[in-house]
């Protein structure tokens, strides 16, 4: 999961980011609802994958759970040798897709009211 990741990278005093690394997160509850669908219904074949509503970058998910936390770190982007495929977009959907609803900010400051509160 990305944000435990990122909430390991965040202790560090410059937090290093692979560069040009596009993602689509998608919400684990958008994830479940269509798995969800998808079982209760008819045998449907192959469907179009879910992505996020947003392509963000590795940077950007830092950056905005930096934000939401309140910590002010230097982001760094590397570039990072064996990593074309991914800066060509390899970890985006390829083709058509179907959009989930949350964003990654919702996301994280949903995930940190949950963690603050239990």
């Amino acid at each position: 999961m990305i944000l435990g990741g990122l909430r390991a990278l965040a202790r560090l005093p410059v937090v290093p980011v692979p560069a040009g690394l596009r993602v689509r997160p998608v919400d684990p509850d958008d994830v479940a609802a269509r798995l969800a669908s998808l079982a209760s219904g008819p045998p449907a074949g192959r469907v179009r994958d879910l992505a996020g509503p947003q392509e963000l970058t590795f940077a950007d998910l830092v950056r905005g759970y930096l934000a939401a936390t309140g910590r002010r770190r230097p982001v760094v982007s590397l570039w990072l040798p064996g990593t074309g495929g991914i800066r060509a977009g390899a970890l985006l959907p390829a083709g058509p897709y179907d959009a989930g609803a949350r964003t990654w900010s919702d996301f994280v400051l949903s995930e940190l009211a949950v963690t603050r509160s239990g």
